[in-house]
């Protein structure tokens, strides 16, 4: 039997991953963690058996400990809690999708407890990527991308050679506001936003696919995963989110993964990884694809992207910046404090008022992301 554990086991990432174990016999959960969705929690603990799960408040893990009390299942909280999901002995594979920085520090305790990492959590190499690249190296465990985009090009990079990898090919749908102008977003509102021609997504990824700005951090995580500069990363505007990524050899050679746009099947070649297996669900129709395009992003609409391109060559603390300034206003924004098009104002507004910091220690990411956080409070 393969365990793992799974960090946001509620959200969108998290359910699907369950899909997949699910279909497959030889998978057992040995824990769970999850924010407040407590009635969806209770049912994955019947239905998968886990013996430790973890809640963030202990008010509510208290609440969750009382409906499961018929169970064999311990239920723990905070911090320590989702250390404990990400450490338990018999785990291999712990499955990173919760959502916020709030992964980095279970994740690093996973790593050096010699876990492999199936990961869904951009925030955690997109501002401590040069803290956890170096330490999976160390302790000898994978990295498996589950994104769509990078697990692409993880696959398009099997067989060939790392040295001969010349650029990645980063494809993004162009969101629900493709070729429309600053001018035409003025008046945008949440549901408009949250309406993505491809794939079905959390609120705040959607909110970000809309920007452009999940497309950034998607650059500034493909340089630590494949350990390229971000000048060598380049945005490909793909509507038909058939080709998921591709790379580009140094001989001109291009490799690309293609498919439906179902988050399963990256989820199940991390778990299973080198492993291909098969997956029930839709396949490409080469006979009914009437054609597949490219453009180019538009930089000074979406010029979100354009700031991650900035905070991604700078390096140290400013990704971390770029990433927290993006959660408050997408939270603010989801709530209707702002408009849509003060989601970059603020982005852009805290990285030009910040003092990077080189090489970030942990605890100077965590307190950058809490000073970004009071700038946005005391301007908007």
């Amino acid at each position: 039997m393969k365990k793992i554990a799974i960090l946001g086991s509620t959200g969108s990432i998290g359910t699907q991953t369950l899909e997949v174990v699910r279909e497959n016999k030889d998978i057992e959960v040995s824990g769970l963690a999850a924010g407040n969705n407590i009635e969806r929690l209770e049912a994955q603990i019947r239905e998968f058996a886990p013996k430790v799960v973890a809640v963030w408040s202990e008010e509510r893990a208290k609440e969750l400990a009382d409906k499961v009390r018929d169970l064999d299942v311990k239920i723990v909280s905070g911090m320590e809690g989702l250390i404990e999901v990400s450490t338990l002995p018999e785990v291999e594979i712990l499955v990173t999708a919760i959502v916020g920085m709030i992964g980095i520090r279970p994740t690093i305790a996973a790593i050096t407890a010699g876990k492999h990492i199936a990961l869904a959590n951009k925030e955690t190499l997109v501002t401590a990527g040069h803290i956890i690249m170096p330490l999976a190296k160390e302790h000898g465990v994978s990295i498996l991308p589950v994104d769509s985009e990078h697990s692409a090009i993880f696959q398009s990079l099997q067989g060939g050679q790392e040295r001969a990898l010349h650029k990645i090919l980063l494809t993004a749908s162009g969101g629900p506001f493709r070729g429309r102008r600053w001018e035409d977003l003025q008046n945008v509102q949440v549901e408009d936003a949250l309406k993505h021609p491809n794939w079905e997504m959390g609120r705040k990824i959607t909110i970000d696919s809309s920007t452009m700005v999940n497309k950034g951090l998607e650059v500034i995580e493909a340089k630590w995963l494949f350990g390229v500069d971000v000048d060598q990363i380049e945005v490909v505007v793909q509507p038909q989110s058939i080709i998921h990524s591709m790379v580009e050899y140094v001989d001109g050679a291009v490799i690309a993964q293609l498919g439906t746009p179902d988050m399963k099947l990256p989820i199940q070649y991390a778990l299973y990884y080198p492993e291909r297996r098969y997956l029930p669900g839709d396949r490409l129709d080469f006979r009914g694809l009437a054609q597949l395009t490219f453009e180019e992003p538009d930089l000074e609409t979406f010029y979100g992207l354009r700031l991650a391109y900035e905070a991604g060559k700078a390096g140290g603390s400013l990704p971390t910046v770029f990433n927290a300034a993006n959660e408050k206003a997408v939270s603010k924004f989801l709530n209707r404090e702002i408009r849509f098009l003060e989601i970059p104002e603020m982005i852009q507004a805290c990285m030009e008022a910040h003092k990077n910091i080189a090489n970030p220690s942990v605890d100077e990411i965590l307190q950058t992301e809490a000073e970004t956080y009071d700038y946005i409070e005391s301007r908007w």
